[in-house]
């Protein structure tokens, strides 16, 4: 796929019924992107970049998703090399399968499933769930978008599960709460992170800078 320049980028948020889409369109503009918000599986189908963020639980998430035609959209946009991003339960719908109130299915995009974090007792449990609040998350890896950033740098959490990648070669981050974690998984066309760059204040404006810059490349 011929890569546009940032100020042609037809990026496609994906509108599926989270909350938070305003202030990830605020957050993609200030990086020099012209994001649009859509639940049209056809613009999400022709975008040049997809960004899915997300805020609530897998099973909804996966229900509106399904409901809109978005979930087959997104898989065949990804399939057809568009690069995505996704955002906090935007990188969770991206494997197998989650274990939120019951067994739900992703996208099935990457191997692995996402857990709840370990109750108090277990090994490796965190002092608190949900994680909520700055974490230092530290890269690795040789992906574009990755490699722009710095080795560490602070974020905003709020999640209570965190995804268990069957691969570790695609953890291009991580991050410690009780043990470490995956903070960001990257494989070719895909990105995504379980924090909230949009809250992340000069650390996810340049995460999002990278982002453009990928696209632009």
């Amino acid at each position: 796929m011929t890569s546009p320049s940032q100020s042609q980028a037809r990026v496609a948020v994906v509108d599926y019924g989270a909350g938070n889409l305003r202030s990830v369109v605020r957050a993609l503009a200030r990086s020099g992107l012209a994001p649009d918000i859509t639940g049209d599986p056809a613009a999400v189908r022709s975008a040049d970049a997809i960004v899915l963020p997300g805020v609530g639980a897998f099973a909804d998430a996966m229900s509106h998703l399904a409901e809109k035609g978005l979930d087959d959209a997104v898989r065949e946009a990804i399939g057809a090399g568009r690069p995505y991003l996704g955002l906090c339960l935007g990188l969770q719908v991206l494997f197998d399968e989650s274990d939120e109130h019951g067994v739900t299915r992703g996208l099935g995009l990457l191997a692995g499933r996402v857990e709840r974090f370990p109750s108090p007792g277990e090994p490796g449990a965190p002092s608190h769930v949900p994680h909520i609040g700055w974490n230092t998350v530290r890269f690795r890896g040789d992906h574009p978008l990755i490699s722009a950033l710095p080795p560490e740098d602070a974020y905003y959490f709020v999640h209570s599960y965190r995804a268990v990648p069957r691969d570790p070669d695609v953890i291009v981050g991580v991050v410690d709460y009780g043990a470490p974690f995956a903070a960001a998984v990257a494989k070719e066309n895909v990105v995504a992170v379980q924090f909230h760059p949009e809250k992340s204040q000069n650390a996810g404006r340049r995460l999002l800078d990278a982002f453009a810059a990928w696209l632009a490349s």
